[in-house]
């Protein structure tokens, strides 16, 4: 008897059946219908979970495969950082060697500085679902390490006792080297931009500031670049010279840019161009050509040669001057050897005119003629003084001066030229005080004044007025002449002339310019009264107008007012040093003098003059058969006088050998001009005296006496 099966479990169509059964009678044909589509309902259902299981199947073997084959390393981590799952990249990238670690956990993995990040990328994907670490560094085998982005998401499932999450590791190595290719790149582009930057702001500063005018134009010849060199050089601002032709500042630019395009650069030369007035200019120009494939930049630089010309007519100015100058040098030059032959003349004049004075006895009818030649003889010896100190450039000398005086004398040398059609009028204060000067310049400057005065009139007739007072100029004035405030005398010459124009009037003072013509003046005359002012401290005022005449007036710093003692006291001290005649001593006769000179008068003229104080005289005009006496006779001789500037023969020679020959005998040293440096070699050789020619006969012989006795006593 088979045993009956343990009850099966009754479906619930069944159950629901049975508990129909209990229910009222059922028909058996409903109940056989209702068992048919359940069956079929539940045939449906099993379709779809047949089709549902396998989609599921295919979807976890796609996701297998997917997780398997996918070109990242993927992980499934779960919160106690457990790998529960990994791919065979992520098992290569973290184990790349089978003696490396395990990848059983995550974090072991995670180098020290990023591992909270981690942590803290997995707290918030529990909470948001998803996370991402950026440039996580993992450490790989041994002493590997990757840089790579962590991307975490938080898997669902029904339980959320342990959160399980998917991670992705994101090699960043290629990425970081291409982000850092890109990085230096962007480096080199910015700083590429620096230099262009850069770059360009020095050309425009060299373009701003460069001397020369520089215009860019484009291939219509429009203006693109106006430097502010060219805005001042053409008078026209920047921004109206842009977008202008060329040819507005350039007329002939066009046809000389269309010859000049076959090469790079070009220069041009001089060409005449336009500022914006129409005002025309002398530039220098060259251009340079530049072509680019947005059209041609053309670069015109243009140079003023204003300036230039200006500079070689000045140049051309200043070498006739110094030709001019040359020219006067030679003749101070002339001028210093005829005064010093004149010298000698003027010696011989004055010496027998003192000897002639002693001859005609203090009572003779002649002794009125002979003093007005030795008067004449003296102004003669101021003037030849003047002419040295002009042609060797002596320093002045200062002494207290009467302008009155020096009027005066002016006035007589003029009168001897004055042109019978001018007339010449002095007003003169008896008041005007003293000024220190050196009045052998004084006279120059206002005889020089004079002169031009006269000469302003021609032919014409006219008044010549000369004027002097004592001022004190208004501040106004002294601001105007640069004097200083205080008493002057002020010195005026008036003419009624052709008068000068202001053009005139700013050149008047310049050496060597002159309205005069060829041949007629130097243009120094009124330089020299310039110079004069100058070093007088004193200034030159000037009013003149074209037919109104001339008024020159001369402001010399006058002096304190002194007494008559400290008037004497100044000229003692500014007067030559002149010691007094000594009465002829008997211990000097009959001692024997040489005499040297080149000039046989002088020679005749000295040896009468001592001679008849009691001297024993021998005279040589030649110093070589001097030289060759004294070799011969050296004893015989109480003093040696030697003039200085001898033909082929300097006396300060003739004073060494006459020291070398016989060292105890004096010697004075003659000459018409001595110098500091004359002076100084001559004391160095040992010459006892100088003596100034020409000089007076008293002076020679109190001088020979002085030498004689002082040796004597020696």
């Amino acid at each position: 008897m088979r045993q009956s099966s343990p009850p099966a479990l009754v479906p619930s169509a069944q159950l629901s059946l049975a508990q129909d059964s209990l229910q009222p009678a059922y028909p058996v044909h409903q109940l056989i219908q209702d068992l048919r589509n359940r069956q079929a309902e539940l045939e449906s259902q099993n379709k779809v979970l047949r089709y549902s299981q396998a989609a599921s199947e295919a979807a976890s073997e796609r996701f297998e495969t997917l997780f398997s084959s996918v070109p990242l390393a993927l992980m499934v981590v779960d919160d106690h950082d457990m790998v529960v799952q990994s791919n065979a990249m992520a098992q290569r990238l973290f184990q790349p060697t089978e003696r490396d670690r395990p990848l059983h956990f995550l974090m072991p993995f995670v180098s020290p500085g990023c591992t909270e990040q981690v942590r803290q990328a997995f707290r918030e994907a529990r909470v948001d679902g998803h996370c991402e670490a950026t440039e996580v560094v993992f450490s790989i085998g041994q002493d590997g390490a990757m840089s790579g982005d962590l991307h975490i998401a938080r898997l669902e499932s029904a339980s959320d006792a342990i959160a399980q999450y998917i991670c992705a590791v994101v090699d960043q190595g290629p990425l970081l080297a291409e982000r850092r290719a890109l990085q230096l790149s962007a480096s080199a582009l910015r700083q590429r931009n620096e230099q262009l930057r850069s770059s360009e702001s020095r050309l425009e500063a060299i373009i701003n500031s460069a001397l020369d005018a520089i215009i860019c134009v484009d291939k219509d010849q429009y203006i693109t670049v106006f430097n502010p060199t060219a805005a001042v050089l053409f008078q026209c601002p920047p921004e109206q010279a842009l977008g202008s032709l060329l040819t507005r500042f350039f007329p002939d630019a066009g046809h000389a840019l269309a010859l000049n395009q076959i090469s790079t650069q070009a220069f041009l030369g001089e060409m005449t161009a336009l500022t914006a007035s129409g005002k025309r200019l002398s530039v220098e120009v060259s251009v340079s050509f530049e072509r680019h494939p947005g059209g041609e930049t053309t670069t015109v630089f243009a140079r003023d040669l204003t300036s230039r010309k200006r500079a070689e007519v000045q140049r051309s100015v200043l070498e006739a001057q110094l030709r001019e100058s040359q020219k006067m040098q030679a003749v101070g030059t002339m001028a210093g050897g005829i005064a010093h032959d004149f010298n000698n003349i003027l010696s011989a004049i004055l010496g027998n005119v003192e000897l002639a004075k002693e001859d005609a006895g203090p009572n003779s009818p002649a002794q009125v003629s002979l003093h007005e030649i030795d008067k004449a003889g003296r102004r003669a010896r101021d003037l030849v003084r003047q002419i040295l100190t002009f042609s060797r450039n002596e320093a002045p000398r200062r002494a207290p001066v009467a302008l009155a005086e020096l009027v005066f004398e002016t006035e007589r040398l003029l009168r001897v030229t004055l042109p019978p059609a001018v007339e010449l009028h002095l007003h003169i204060d008896p008041s005007t005080p003293l000024v220190m000067a050196d009045a052998v310049q004084v006279q120059q400057a206002v005889l020089n004044l004079c002169t031009n005065a006269i000469q302003a009139h021609g032919d014409q007739r006219g008044v010549v007025s000369i004027e002097l007072a004592g001022v004190e100029p208004d501040p106004r004035l002294c601001d105007r002449l640069s004097l200083a405030p205080g008493g002057y005398a002020m010195l005026t010459v008036l003419d009624s002339g052709k008068g000068m124009d202001d053009d005139t009037l700013l050149r008047i003072f310049e050496p060597f310019f002159t309205t005069k013509e060829v041949g007629q003046g130097t243009g120094l005359g009124l330089a020299v009264v310039h110079g004069v002012m100058r070093s007088h401290a004193g200034a030159v005022d000037v009013q003149s107008a074209p037919s109104l005449g001339s008024r020159f007036t001369l402001y010399f710093p006058a002096m304190e007012p002194v007494t008559d003692s400290d008037f004497a006291a100044l000229l003692a001290v500014h007067a030559p040093e002149t010691e007094p005649v000594p009465a002829a001593s008997e211990q000097v006769l009959g001692k024997h003098v040489m005499y040297v000179d080149d000039d046989h008068a002088l020679v005749f003229l000295v040896e009468r003059v001592l001679r008849r104080r009691g001297f024993r005289v021998s005279g040589f005009s030649d110093p070589n058969k001097a030289a060759a006496e004294l070799r011969a006779n050296a004893g015989a001789y109480d003093l040696l006088v030697t003039d200085f500037n001898m033909p082929g023969y300097c006396g300060v020679d003739l004073v060494r050998e006459a020291q070398r020959i016989r060292p105890d005998l004096p010697v004075a040293l003659a000459s018409g001009y001595i110098t500091a440096e004359i002076e100084q070699s001559a004391i160095a050789e040992g010459v006892k005296a100088l003596i100034h020619k020409p000089n007076d006969v008293e002076e020679l012989c109190a001088t020979v006496q002085r030498l004689i006795l002082d040796n004597a006593a020696a």
